[in-house]
Formats: structure tokens, sequence, C-alpha cells
């Protein structure tokens, strides 16, 4: 029996029968999820290397992958797909990889470093109550609103910008202060921003832990860099909901802020526009092109940064 028909005979229904589905716990079949690598050759021409493709991604929720399967035909041993499971895990950030050859079952745990052999695969809530206990997620709170679902537009997000937006936000919502995101040009740092913007939005989270909606600045130093955003990715809100501080005018009854750092910063005419704004008023500040700012230390909030320096040393 070939690798097909091995997963269409055995692999899937084994899958279903531990309670991964399409609808509650998603399973994504034959995903190509890298475009392929681009190899120069010579000096005017370019190679393109095949997409990686998984066999199956797990997703615990629509937008949470967890877990990557690689089948192999029935008449190979179980383990030989466990390299190329592992290699696709490592690229897509998850911490669980498993091999078949639709009877025996591998598993590898990123967190305890353990490969070992399954009878069955794991359910999709043994999977997340193992991963939560992994990274210290005992807060249910804190995981409903990590969980809260990205907005599905026309830009569905790729595999390291969902990485990007989960991690950044399981950071800020444990608590952390100050998140880097450092993304090459090109590479989606807008839509990112927005999927965070977003969750945390629909979710209600705020800094002070109260029942409201949160107050989130987007910050940087060209007008083009944040009515362009404004304008695109973050008319998914309401409109009542957004706001851009300009022309000496401040606004304290929205939730998305725009502004450049020229429009609320002290300069020889003005004591400065940041101000008329509680030190604490801004629950999230985003730092566009953050490397190109020197302000924004002056607010005294939590920051996301990104940039446009490269970050992923691996073109797919």
């Amino acid at each position: 029996m070939n690798e097909n028909a091995t997963c269409r005979e055995f692999v899937r229904p084994r899958l279903e029968a531990a309670g991964w589905e399409d609808d509650k716990h998603p399973i994504i079949e034959q995903k190509s999820f890298t475009d392929g690598r681009i190899v120069p050759i010579g000096r005017n021409k370019i190679k393109r290397h095949p997409q990686k493709r998984a066999d199956y991604l797990l997703h615990f929720t629509r937008d949470y992958t967890i877990a990557v399967v690689e089948a192999k035909a029935e008449y190979k041993l179980p383990s030989d797909g466990l390299q190329q499971a592992k290699d696709y895990a490592e690229i897509l950030g998850v911490k669980f990889a498993y091999a078949t050859n639709g009877h025996g079952i591998i598993e590898y745990d990123y967190f305890t470093g353990q490969e070992r052999e399954l009878d069955t695969f794991p359910s999709p809530d043994e999977l997340w109550s193992r991963q939560r206990a992994a990274q210290g997620l005992d807060d249910d709170t804190l995981v409903e609103k990590l969980l809260t679902p990205s907005n599905i537009g026309d830009k569905i997000p790729c595999y390291y910008q969902e990485i990007a937006i989960n991690e950044a936000l399981k950071a800020l919502l444990q608590g952390q202060k100050r998140i880097l995101l450092t993304m090459a040009t090109g590479t989606g740092k807008t839509l990112v921003a927005f999927q965070i913007c977003w969750k945390l939005w629909r979710a209600r989270w705020n800094s002070k832990g109260k029942f409201r909606k949160p107050h989130i600045l987007y910050l940087s130093d060209r007008n083009i860099l944040v009515d362009d955003p404004k304008i695109r990715e973050f008319a998914a809100f309401d409109k009542e909901a957004i706001y851009k501080i300009e022309k000496g005018q401040i606004n304290t009854s929205r939730e998305i802020y725009f502004a450049i750092y020229q429009a609320i910063a002290k300069d020889t005419n003005r004591p400065g526009l940041h101000r008329e704004y509680p030190p604490d008023f801004f629950d999230l500040v985003i730092v566009d092109e953050c490397h190109r700012g020197r302000t924004s230390h002056q607010l005294h909030c939590k920051v996301i940064s990104s940039s446009i320096q490269p970050c992923f040393s691996k073109a797919h």
C-alpha cells in the first residue's frame, strides 16, 4: 500500500478516532507551508526548490497549530518519517512531531526531548494540556484570550506570521513588558500587528484587568506608515474605535489610536501632546520601524515593537 492509500485507509481514521476533526480541532492535510527556497544560479538566473509540504498539521483551534504528522507507506517503518516530521515541527514552531506507517506511531516531544512509540494518537485535549503545563499556561482566563480567533479576511497569516502572533500574545498575556518582532521587509509585520491588536481587542484584554477593550497606540515616524495600516488592515475594526492623533487634537474615548512621533512629541512650540494622556492610558504601544524612533521611551506603557531588520535567516 503506497503513502496516499496509507493516509486514506489508516492515518486519517486514526486521527479522527483520537478526536481531531475539521470543525473544532482541524486536521489540515497535505499542506504546503512554504513556497520553496530561492537559490541563485549563476549571475542572472534563480531556481526555486520544492515546497515543504506536511502530510498533516493538527490544530488545537483554527489559528493554533500544535502538532505535525508525517506519514509513510505501510511497508515502511513508522520511524522512517520522524526526522522529516521533526524538521517541519522546528520550522513551524510546534512541539509535537509524529511519524507513522498507518500502524505504528512514533512521537517526539520537544518539551521533554523524549521519543516514544504510541498505540494511538493523543487527543487534542491531551496535547493542549501537556503544552499548557510545559509553558506555564495555568491561567484559564489567559488561555481563553490567547485562543481568541483571528480576523480572517483577504490575508490569511502564513506559518511564520502565525508563530509571531501567538508567541507575542503569549508573552504579553504572561506579563512581559517589551516584545521585539524583527521581520524582514515584505514579510507582513503590519498584518501581524493587526492580528495581535484584533485578538486583544476582541478578548477585552487590558493591562488593568478591567472589563473593557484595550487602548492601543500604533506609533511610527511617517504618516504613510500609520495612514496605510489605518485604512487597510485596521479597517476591520469598528470605525468608532479608531482615531488618529493629529493637528493638536486628542481624544480619550476611542480604543485604537494612530500617531506619528512628531504629532505627539515635545518641540520648540509645544510641550508635547502625549502629556495630555495619562502615563498609563495606553495598554499597548506598537512602535513600527522602531529602529528609526527615539521618543518611544517617553511613553510609559507596554511596548510591542516591529522592525524591518531581517530575522528569518532561512528563506523557504
